[in-house]
């Protein structure tokens, strides 16, 4: 016998009855309504065509327009928002394309300042329901909202459409919800009904949801995984909880028993707040391909100067400087160093992947370039003023006296007399 639906409005949390397309109080449609719903305490919340719609909530003209917040004629779309979507626009796509798909486009750069302060406003929130909130972006984090119903006077079901709701009044922007009894099935379920959509996925109905879905569905599974399996005859989840972990951890080795477990719906991951934000960065795309060492350092610069701006934000300094390239066939590489001490100022984030540029700045032709800290911890920019040796703390002065100037009379100021000057003196 099948258990009983449990359900409620999602505009105005009532209650709501099994049978019933609409809320019987508000006549609303936006009902949810699953036998395991006030039983599951794991999401996942991902902001719905986040920059496009932080865009939209600042510039209401573009509300019914196709809005592509990205680089230029060169550069990639970072989101595209829904109406561009139909159009076949996706993230990551080359902006020639994405305007092939759709002329009639509003192109906007991204506005990353902005975007950070919005998904920390939406973080914050989430952190009113439960500490255990896991950011996986700026716009997206799991949570876990086990034994939250006593504190909140209501199950986790209830209080994530109610944050939902805030969200929307206060930030003007729009989430979805995955809602499930672990991480995977979480974000599976936060997928299948944007924008704003609630999803559930409870432990009954699994592994028959699972069956039909296509192997790259699997977290982790990316396409010279998908493509393995295939030569192996697997194409569907279904296959995978056919056989045993000990034949698919023969053929697939530590993968195989991922597969197996994820297969069934299960995930022993747990929601953890450790780790608040894994890397700083920012790159560019140029317009024209650019070899030449001498071309790319003061870009660099630039670059170093945001990545450090954003670390001093967020009082954060990294153990590790990462250097970004991608060539004019689109190959990328990847190249770091890690540093004795963490840092958050732009010149010791310069001063370690100049080098590293140098050396593969051979005559390539590169398309992209990109520079980021990793391996983060809490710090403040006077702390490194102490820590380091007097030419470096005599520079770290200097940057955060520019600091000071920048805050007082705009970026515009100094920036370019400085910037230029500082990466000539190396």
């Amino acid at each position: 016998m099948d258990a009983p639906l449990q359900g409620f409005c999602r505009d105005c949390l009532t209650p709501a009855s099994a049978e019933g397309r609409r809320c019987h109080v508000c006549g609303s449609p936006r009902v949810v309504r699953h036998p395991e719903l006030h039983g599951l305490s794991i999401a996942h919340i991902d902001c719905d065509a986040f920059y496009a719609a932080v865009e939209k909530r600042d510039r209401p003209e573009l509300v019914d327009k196709p809005v592509i917040v990205g680089g230029g004629v060169r550069g990639v779309v970072s989101t595209a928002c829904y109406i561009a979507r139909i159009k076949g626009v996706k993230s990551a796509m080359p902006m020639f394309k994405a305007l092939k798909l759709c002329p009639e486009a509003v192109v906007i750069k991204p506005d990353m300042e902005k975007y950070v302060e919005v998904g920390r406003q939406v973080r914050a929130m989430m952190q009113e329901l439960t500490p255990l909130v896991e950011p996986l972006s700026i716009d997206e984090a799991f949570l876990d909202l086990t034994g939250t119903a006593r504190l909140h006077g209501m199950s986790p079901a209830m209080s994530l459409a109610r944050l939902m709701k805030e969200i929307e009044a206060k930030l003007g922007i729009s989430a979805s919800v995955g809602l499930s009894y672990n991480k995977y099935l979480a974000k599976v379920a936060s997928d299948l009904e944007k924008p704003r959509g609630f999803s559930v996925l409870g432990k009954a109905e699994a592994l028959t949801f699972l069956a039909e879905k296509p192997v790259s569905l699997i977290w982790g599974v990316g396409k010279a995984m998908q493509e393995e399996l295939e030569r192996g005859g697997i194409t569907l989840i279904g296959q995978l909880q056919g056989m045993e972990k000990s034949d698919l951890m023969r053929r697939y080795g530590s993968m195989g028993a991922r597969l197996y477990h994820l297969a069934r719906g299960e995930d022993a991951r747990q929601v953890s707040n450790d780790d608040p934000s894994k890397s700083i960065s920012s790159e560019t795309t140029f317009n024209t391909d650019i070899s030449d060492y001498d071309a790319l350092e003061p870009i660099l610069w630039r670059l170093a100067e945001r990545v450090s701006a954003r670390a001093k934000g967020q009082g954060l300094a990294g153990h590790t400087v990462v250097l970004k390239l991608k060539t004019a066939d689109f190959k990328s590489r990847t190249r770091n160093v890690s540093l004795e001490e963490p840092t958050l100022m732009a010149r010791r984030i310069f001063d370690a992947a100049a080098p590293m540029l140098k050396r593969e700045a051979t005559g390539t032709l590169f398309r992209l370039i990109g520079v980021g800290i990793s391996g983060l911890r809490d710090a403040q920019p006077s702390q490194e003023t102490g820590t380091l040796d007097s030419r470096v703390a005599a520079q770290t002065k200097a940057e955060l006296a520019m600091d000071r100037l920048r805050e007082k009379f705009g970026d515009a100021a100094i920036a370019r007399g400085l910037a230029l000057r500082n990466i000539r003196e190396r």
